[in-house]
């Protein structure tokens, strides 16, 4: 009997491979040869699962946002609302190779959706379900008024920090206590019991 083979197992394997490919080497390096080579593969393998270099660049962009939002979602809520926060914007910062190599993706990802529509859009919609996420956390922490603006004010600290350690790594931890540092300052009273609902 033929092999069955799983293709949608297939794809993610060859987007996880892109993603490793942008982070070593950057995005001018990606086509479907360099991936196909990244995953021992013939070219016409790749194009049975992604017919253009566009098609993979959009499905690699959802698959690093899953990761994120994977992450995020494994971060103890029940923590008080300033700790959580911080462990959920450390799933985002290049703290580690793994992390490391999905920034330097995102960011290549970002400069690229500037001409992109459609992978503007998948971004956008990646934020805006982050957006949604952290306002609604924050507003069951007591934050009604400010929710929007706090969770506005996090994930651009979060992409801030992310970038700066990707061109400085040398200066992670300076980075990590200016977080401290700003956190104190967009949730004040941080000692107090208030805590994250589901």
């Amino acid at each position: 009997m033929p092999k069955t083979v799983d293709r949608k197992e297939q794809r993610r394997q060859i987007g996880a491979a892109l993603l490793q490919l942008i982070a070593e080497r950057g995005l001018d390096e990606v086509s479907v040869r360099t991936v196909a080579a990244a995953t021992g593969r013939s070219p016409g393998a790749v194009q049975k699962y992604f017919r253009t270099k566009d098609e993979m660049l959009t499905f690699a962009a959802e698959l690093a946002g899953e990761r994120v939002e994977r992450r995020m979602a494994e971060v103890d809520t029940a923590l008080p609302l300033r700790q959580a926060l911080r462990d959920l914007i450390l799933t985002t910062l290049p703290v580690d190779a793994e992390r490391r190599a999905e920034a330097t993706a995102q960011l290549a990802f970002a400069v690229h959706a500037a001409h992109h529509p459609r992978l503007a859009a998948i971004r956008r919609q990646v934020d805006q379900d982050i957006r949604e996420a952290l306002a609604t956390w924050l507003e069951s922490a007591g934050h009604e008024t400010h929710a929007a603006a706090v969770a506005d004010a996090v994930i651009a600290l979060s992409d801030g920090l992310a970038l700066r350690m990707l061109y400085s790594p040398q200066e992670r931890e300076h980075l990590i206590t200016v977080l401290d540092q700003a956190l104190n300052t967009l949730i004040p009273g941080h000692g107090t019991a208030r805590h994250f609902r589901e």
